[in-house]
């Protein structure tokens, strides 16, 4: 009996210990991780990119898919100008800048204009970008980090897989991000509180190529309706 304890205690405690390991090696990953996604934007100068979004319906098992072309500029701090123009199935351009956004319809010659941080930006494909572009300290701050393993992306691209759930309540229930050994998010996906899901897809990268600040200008045509929110 005094055997069976003695070994059972140190099974016990060896399982103990290496779940601890376990732990201290997920964090030093995630540590990891997260310093390389803020040492590659700090290095960015620009973006540009092909840009691919799927958004799920779980309930009717449906998916809408769009495509595209992204253009970013980094600013001071996590401040940026983006461009993003939607070809198919529709063309739609959306611009971000000093927290500002435009979104244009050319289709229906309508404009959506306010805040980034806005539900019409979120619904447009905001929450999925922006968790892409957050800092260390952002991502520290407002979620739990799972460190989900190694995962390649569309292309055979290896990422690393992690899982964000925020620590407040939120408009979606987790955000999964696939970062690559650059320290670049190349896919993002927002899982709502209906499981519905919207992913973001970066595919042929093109880094720190000249970038005219006036493309993230949007003109509008005269007559458009203009939509504030």
């Amino acid at each position: 009996m005094k055997t069976f304890l003695r070994y059972g205690f140190t099974a016990i405690a060896l399982t103990f210990i290496l779940s601890a390991f376990g732990a201290t090696s997920a964090n030093a990953q995630i540590n990891e991780i997260l310093k390389r996604m803020d040492d590659h934007y700090k290095a960015l100068k620009s973006l540009q990119a092909n840009v691919t979004r799927v958004q799920l319906n779980s309930q009717l098992g449906e998916e809408d898919t769009s495509s595209g072309t992204i253009s970013l500029l980094p600013g001071k701090g996590r401040n940026f100008s983006m461009r993003l123009d939607w070809t198919k199935p529709k063309p739609e351009t959306i611009s971000v800048v000093n927290g500002q956004y435009v979104a244009y319809n050319p289709g229906i010659n309508q404009a959506w204009t306010g805040n980034s941080e806005s539900k019409t930006l979120s619904n447009k494909g905001g929450n999925a970008l922006k968790v892409m572009s957050m800092s260390r300290e952002e991502i520290k701050a407002n979620y739990d980090v799972q460190y989900l393993g190694q995962e390649n992306v569309s292309g055979g691209i290896p990422t690393w897989h992690l899982k964000l759930t925020p620590k407040v309540k939120s408009d979606y229930k987790f955000a999964d991000i696939w970062v690559d050994g650059n320290g670049m998010p190349l896919q993002a996906k927002i899982t709502q509180a209906n499981n519905d899901t919207d992913s973001i897809l970066l595919t042929n990268l093109k880094k720190n190529v000249s970038l005219n600040g006036s493309i993230f200008k949007v003109s509008l045509p005269k007559g458009t309706k203009i939509v504030k929110g």
